[in-house]
């Protein structure tokens, strides 16, 4: 089985959790790693910096990890190379996590517009030291990044970025084969995935890993194969099927006669014991169900289940409600044709909310401010 280094940590199979807001917290990372049989690494919701920090009560919650994760990864998002340096200590000195991320890749207008995510790239100086104050405090723990190809295609930034990274001692590099204008639309760019192996691979032999469209496990093998990258990043690909993982390891493995394929009654199982994670970490089960309502569409993807079963579960509030809609199911539907492929967002957007100015010089950062920091965390 193939195997990706980050810095001590060897992850076999390659193969890494994207951080989704709203969605990759302890219950999710769960159920994955239990599909994986403990194999791959399963990243946090992006955390904020400033809200770590401030040990924001709510960012506190989303940097627990269970006593069985190993090894515990958590993504940062910062704007502000004081405030990221300071997060990235508090980490190491209180081993609040054996791994650190950095997100240089969402595209949602609340981060682009103080000018994080995929925006920071662009201002090539305020990368270089938000990465060397994150290295800096780090201490023995890893760093990586996650980035797009840039903000669009006239303001390309993985090549610099790749390169800054590497300069820096970032441990590896992960890149999302879209700019921050395409957002989720049309279709990954893995050329450039190839494109950045080849760039880093001239100078360092860190890791790049491909993220976009891996929507099975086979994907993830011929992502690898075509763009010569040393691990993947799966995101939509696994919502509502955190079994993919399992597909995963089988893929890797060369088994892939092991691949799940869920009835509507495995399914509904999942789902349960979803819903039933989420409101033990929360520690109220309303609140579980309630934060598991987003999941029910991404869970009965191609199945004969009707819109009305489907408001019926969405809306569900208790865990005994929502069983008995589960039940209700024709729960004998072999897993359908109609649940692979493209799942979660797909829409395209035309024009990445910017700082005014933002793009005048790729150099001068002197318009980010401390106060650019988001103060909550979860994207």
């Amino acid at each position: 089985m193939s195997s990706l280094q980050i810095g001590p940590h060897s992850v076999q199979p390659p193969v890494v959790l994207a951080p989704m807001a709203g969605i990759t917290n302890a219950p999710f990372r769960t159920l994955c790693r239990e599909f994986s049989g403990g194999k791959g690494l399963f990243v946090s919701e992006m955390i904020t910096t400033r809200a770590l920090v401030e040990r924001n009560e709510k960012t506190m919650q989303l940097i627990h990890f269970d006593a069985s994760e190993k090894p515990r990864s958590i993504q940062l998002y910062g704007v502000d190379p004081d405030t990221v340096g300071k997060a990235v200590r508090m980490i190491a000195d209180e081993d609040l996590a054996d791994h650190i991320d950095l997100n240089f890749g969402c595209p949602v207008p609340k981060v682009t517009r103080k000018g994080g995510g995929s925006a920071l790239p662009y201002k090539r100086n305020l990368l270089r030291s938000i990465l060397r104050e994150a290295v800096g405090n780090a201490g023995s723990l890893p760093v990586t990044i996650k980035m797009r190809k840039g903000i669009d295609d006239d303001h390309i930034t993985y090549l610099d970025a790749g390169r800054i990274a590497v300069e820096e001692g970032v441990t590896a590099v992960a890149l999302h084969g879209r700019t921050a204008a395409q957002h989720y639309g049309g279709t990954a760019d893995w050329d450039a995935i190839a494109r950045l192996k080849e760039h880093v691979g001239a100078v360092s032999d860190i890791p790049v890993l491909g993220n976009g469209d891996i929507w099975s496990a086979d994907d993830a093998v011929r992502m690898m194969r075509e763009t010569g990258c040393d691990g993947v990043v799966v995101g939509r690909g696994c919502l509502g099927r955190p079994w993919l993982f399992g597909d995963l390891v089988a893929a890797f493995e060369g088994r892939p006669e092991d691949y799940a394929r869920p009835t509507m009654k495995e399914v509904a199982d999942v789902m349960l014991r979803h819903a039933t994670l989420l409101g033990e970490w929360l520690g109220d089960e309303a609140r579980g169900v309630i934060d598991f309502r987003k999941h029910v569409a991404w869970y009965t993807k191609g199945f004969s289940v009707g819109s009305e079963m489907r408001r019926k579960l969405a809306v569900s509030s208790s865990l005994e409600e929502l069983s008995e809609h589960l039940s209700a199911l024709d729960l004998d539907q072999p897993w359908p044709a109609g649940a692979d492929g493209p799942r979660g967002r797909t829409s395209g957007r035309n024009k990445v909310v910017l700082p005014d100015g933002w793009l005048d010089d790729p150099y001068d950062c002197a318009g980010v401010t401390a106060d650019a920091e988001l103060d909550t965390s979860g994207g």
